[in-house]
């Protein structure tokens, strides 16, 4: 992360400037506890010597392998005016990494006024704090790909919105308040899929992995529940996911978002199929209605195309990796099993 040189070019006044490492300061990560935080804390230590993570008071605990010395840990709900303002004028940090909020699809069917709370209005907070504080830093939302209208094609950016889920919505509802924060860094990321080790089992590909692990343990029946195995989704690796968030706060344009994909739909199915040839065991597989989704688009494809023009950033874990991966993960015992 390094400072821009002046420049007068339209191109370049149109982009966020690359990150400031000032001695005193560091960025900032939201949500770190999370799936996709705890990853980008992970690389953020590769390159700054400091980082700011906060959790959610009432969720998870600090992961057993980000109890580095050098992260600063601190637990803030992202919807409390109070403690994000308070919080915010004590760090004054370089940059901010949104990354806390409700990501469980399924959940925002049954609770969607909770969902709309923490990721609509815990990103105003978040922003309004920002501003309060006199921060103008890059800071990066990561929004969804479910904002968008079902399609079978892939999806740009210019691709008619249109969420079908209560979590679509929300997610929608924070992209447009980032939207007009009236923030001059703040950039927009729209991540479809992703996956990797420390993945909840709520997911689909972490649910299989976890099931063919206890099997092989024998903790479970060799019998593998699933959903809809016909649907395609677009997944990246989850850490190629945080290295895009990180070339977006140092290279994106802020008056737009970014598609961060893979380009690729998989087959559910098929992605079974790849993580059963890896199991120990034996293992059947049975339906289980429960795992249907009330709404399920059959396809779900991405472009990042804008992403790798602007950023230069590409996706370089195979599917193969995250799904091994993601089975060893596992397949470790569960004390130490954080990512």
């Amino acid at each position: 992360m390094r400072r821009s040189g002046a420049t007068t070019s339209a191109s370049t006044a149109a982009r966020t400037p690359d990150l400031v490492a000032e001695p005193s300061s560091s960025p900032l990560v939201t949500g770190a506890a999370g799936f996709a935080g705890a990853h980008l804390l992970h690389l953020l230590l590769t390159t700054w010597p400091r980082v700011n993570a906060w959790r959610n008071p009432s969720g998870r605990g600090v992961p057993r392998t980000h109890t580095d010395a050098r992260i600063a840990w601190e637990a803030v709900d992202v919807t409390d005016a109070q403690a994000v303002a308070h919080a915010l004028r004590d760090l004054r940090p370089s940059a901010v990494f949104h990354c806390a909020g409700l990501a469980d699809v399924q959940h925002a069917w049954t609770d969607a006024a909770r969902a709309l709370r923490v990721n609509a209005v815990g990103t105003r907070v978040l922003l309004a704090g920002l501003a309060g504080a006199g921060l103008d830093v890059p800071v990066v939302v990561t929004g969804s790909a479910l904002v968008y209208r079902p399609s079978s094609e892939a999806l740009t950016e210019a691709s008619p919105i249109g969420p079908s889920s209560p979590y679509g919505v929300s997610k929608l509802a924070q992209e447009m308040i980032a939207r007009s924060a009236g923030l001059s860094r703040v950039v927009v990321a729209r991540p479809f899929n992703h996956a990797g080790p420390g993945q909840s089992e709520a997911y689909v590909t972490s649910s299989f992995a976890r099931q063919i692990a206890e099997a092989e343990q024998g903790l479970r029946p060799p019998v593998l529940r699933v959903g809809n195995l016909d649907a395609r989704r677009d997944i990246t690796d989850v850490r190629d996911t945080v290295r895009a968030y990180v070339a977006l706060a140092e290279r994106g344009h802020t008056s737009q978002p970014y598609n961060v994909c893979r380009g690729e739909a998989y087959r559910i199915g098929d992605l079974l199929e790849r993580l059963l040839r890896r199991a120990r065991t034996r293992i059947a597989v049975e339906l289980d209605p429960s795992r249907l989704r009330p709404s399920d688009n059959p396809v779900v494809l991405g472009s990042a195309a804008r992403l790798h023009a602007e950023t230069g950033w590409e996706p370089r874990i195979p599917m193969d990796q995250t799904l091994g991966d993601l089975l060893e993960f596992w397949r470790r015992p569960a004390s130490v099993r954080d990512p």
